[in-house]
């Protein structure tokens, strides 16, 4: 049996078992496919998170300029997302062959044209590619001049911290690099603290190694509702109704996300 250092992780254990989601216990068997498949059926479920979604996909909307005709944007790592129930003519792309995905690549080895992107949009994507140094390099080389890259990332703060340690099923190691050992599967290979590696803790060797990518804004948010919503592997905690009120909650407590938001949004843009 599973030691537990003490009464209070041995607490935490036992819940997030009980927590869990009756249709992936064993999702650490289950392959990038069927986790796939799994995961946007869990998304399509639950209301909580259905509507965190929708409101992420809508902060990277607002983000870009007013559409234009023949502009090139692409989601790195559509997975089990909605995006184009949002913004229609994104291009999206896994390195997983999924329904809803238009390309299949690795985000490491793009299919495009030197200067030809106009913006890279990710939700929960960086933490997974295993190595970040390669990726900006090629996103470097796709994206046009002015053009962005802007993510939605976990955060590292005292309610993430916990979160991820007690409760979420993918590694969270702060004191890490750059670049992690890719598992056997990509869905269950990441480091969720290698956004906060990147664009805090190592801030300033980013802009030395990326001069043209240039950092318009790191912005920490969202502490409760990916929670309340149990996110993928565990049960909606709250009902559907109470969406609003927690979001609502949230807006009233964002002078505190800097301590306790899970996500940032970190929007990059190329300038030369």
């Amino acid at each position: 049996m599973h030691m537990l250092k003490n009464p209070l992780s041995n607490y935490l254990f036992f819940l997030k078992r009980f927590l869990r989601l009756s249709e992936i216990k064993n999702d650490d068997t289950m392959n990038d496919y069927s986790l796939s498949f799994l995961h946007a059926g869990i998304i399509h479920k639950k209301l909580l998170l259905r509507k965190l979604y929708e409101d992420f996909y809508i902060e990277l909307a607002g983000v870009l300029p007013e559409e234009r005709k023949g502009e090139l944007v692409v989601e790195l790592g559509s997975g089990a997302g909605f995006i184009k129930e949002i913004m229609p003519a994104v291009i999206t792309s896994d390195i997983l062959r999924l329904p809803n995905v238009d390309l299949n690549f690795s985000a490491i080895n793009m299919p495009f044209h030197d200067s030809t992107v106009s913006a890279f949009l990710m939700i929960n994507t960086l933490h997974h590619i295993g190595n970040t140094q390669i990726f900006f390099k090629e996103a470097s080389r796709c994206l046009r001049i002015g053009g962005k890259l802007v993510m939605i990332e976990p955060a590292n703060t005292a309610l993430s911290r916990f979160g991820h340690t007690y409760f979420h099923y993918e590694d969270f190691n702060p004191l890490d690099g750059w670049c992690f050992e890719k598992k056997k599967g990509h869905l269950l290979s990441a480091n969720c603290a290698i956004p906060w590696i990147i664009f805090c803790r190592d801030k300033q060797r980013f802009k030395r190694e990326y001069p043209l990518l240039k950092i318009l804004k790191i912005k920490v948010h969202t502490p409760f509702r990916y929670w309340t919503s149990g996110g993928f592997s565990m049960r909606q905690l709250v009902p559907s109704w109470a969406s609003g009120l927690v979001k609502s909650i949230e807006i009233l407590s964002s002078s505190l996300n800097r301590y306790i938001g899970m996500f940032m949004t970190i929007e990059l843009e190329k300038t030369g």
